[in-house]
């Protein structure tokens, strides 16, 4: 349980500051909150997007996002790996995209390549109330 609090933590504070975050293995991503908007014709919702970069062999741990939140994420550079709810996953290359829908779980997020690193941009559209982005499981 202590993970999971203090990967909600360092997800919050990495978003104010751009800081690294790192899980217990050592893996590491960097998440920067690049744009934040609430949406003039839709009352009570946000367009947020974050930057998130990989070390080479880094990786987040499992984790979902607000149940308010639909996610668009694409591959700005490197190969990720991502899977969904438990389904197949896949390495998407930069360019390719995927979604997310409230109440996801994203099982597997991580760069596809021990060498080199990656970055991607996700797009939520989402309650403005909501303050974290992901809480990350055990």
């Amino acid at each position: 349980m202590l993970r999971k609090a203090s990967w909600t933590i360092a997800f919050t504070l990495t978003l104010a500051t751009g800081a690294v975050a790192h899980d217990a293995a050592g893996d590491k991503a960097k998440v920067t909150l690049v744009y934040d908007q609430a949406l003039p014709n839709v009352s009570g919702k946000s367009m947020r997007s974050v930057i998130v970069e990989y070390a080479p062999g880094g990786s987040s741990p499992a984790h979902t996002h607000p149940q308010s939140a639909f996610i668009y994420a694409t591959v700005l550079e490197g190969s990720i790996r991502s899977g969904v709810n438990g389904g197949p996953v896949k390495t998407y290359k930069p360019g390719e995209s995927w979604s997310e829908f409230p109440g996801d779980q994203h099982s597997v997020s991580e760069n596809a390549s021990a060498t080199e690193p990656a970055r991607l941009l996700a797009v939520f559209v989402l309650d403005t109330s909501e303050t974290e982005l992901a809480t990350y499981e055990d």
